[in-house]
């Protein structure tokens, strides 16, 4: 019984010390249960309520380092199956064609009448939609035709030489760019403005749209 009091004596002496729950448990080798119910209404100083605090908010960055940590972890394993996966892949011209149609089906224009259309802001969807278009189809690069969607903010001729270099189109394939009206003083860093992709074709563009039919249907 003697040894009970004075442990919990302890308990409160170190709480008043700015001690957390879990040190004293630590500290003392009994049950959290019991500390908690042994300390709960100590009053703390300011010393003690600033240690206290301290710790908790280190604690907390080291809870969410960890997590960071735990979660690097993962993405670097599922970015290994995923690479395994890809080397087990033949890219061939059907596969091409039924990838390019997917990515059509969500992202280019329903109207085959207005050829094929596609517009995105991010240069790698770009670039693997085209990869897969001119590896799937039989194409005729002079019926390309690029317009870029850009904020007033924007260098039109940098940012029309960029999205050349990303296309493999030449800027002589550019047509006048489309200019946003910026509505606040918000400049997106490093955004890149829209390629608007078109290729004069009704014919692909049918192609397009009826393969990712298909092929959704058959898994529908």
């Amino acid at each position: 019984m003697q040894r009970k009091i004075e442990e919990k004596l302890r308990a409160i002496s170190l709480r008043k010390q700015g001690y957390s729950v879990n040190e004293i448990t630590s500290k003392l080798g009994i049950a959290k249960s019991s500390i908690s119910v042994w300390v709960r209404n100590v009053e703390l100083s300011q010393r003690a309520r600033e240690r206290l605090l301290k710790k908790i908010s280190a604690g907390r960055l080291y809870a969410a380092e960890m997590k960071r940590n735990h979660t690097r972890l993962k993405l670097d394993n599922y970015r290994d199956v995923a690479g395994r996966a890809m080397s087990e892949i033949k890219i061939d011209r059907t596969l091409c064609k039924i990838l390019c149609s997917l990515l059509y089906w969500c992202e280019g224009a329903k109207n085959p009448l207005s050829g094929v259309s596609f517009i995105n802001s991010d240069p790698n969807l770009i670039s693997t939609f085209l990869y897969l278009l001119r590896n799937g189809f039989e194409l005729d690069e002079s019926k390309f035709r690029v317009c870029v969607h850009l904020h007033g903010y924007h260098n039109i001729k940098k940012q029309i030489r960029y999205w050349s270099k990303i296309t493999n189109i030449s800027e002589k394939k550019f047509i006048k760019p489309f200019m946003k009206e910026n509505a606040g003083k918000r400049i997106k860093k490093n955004y890149p403005g829209c390629a608007a992709l078109r290729y004069h074709s009704n014919d692909i563009a049918r192609q397009l749209l009826m393969t990712a039919e298909v092929f959704l249907a058959k898994y529908n």
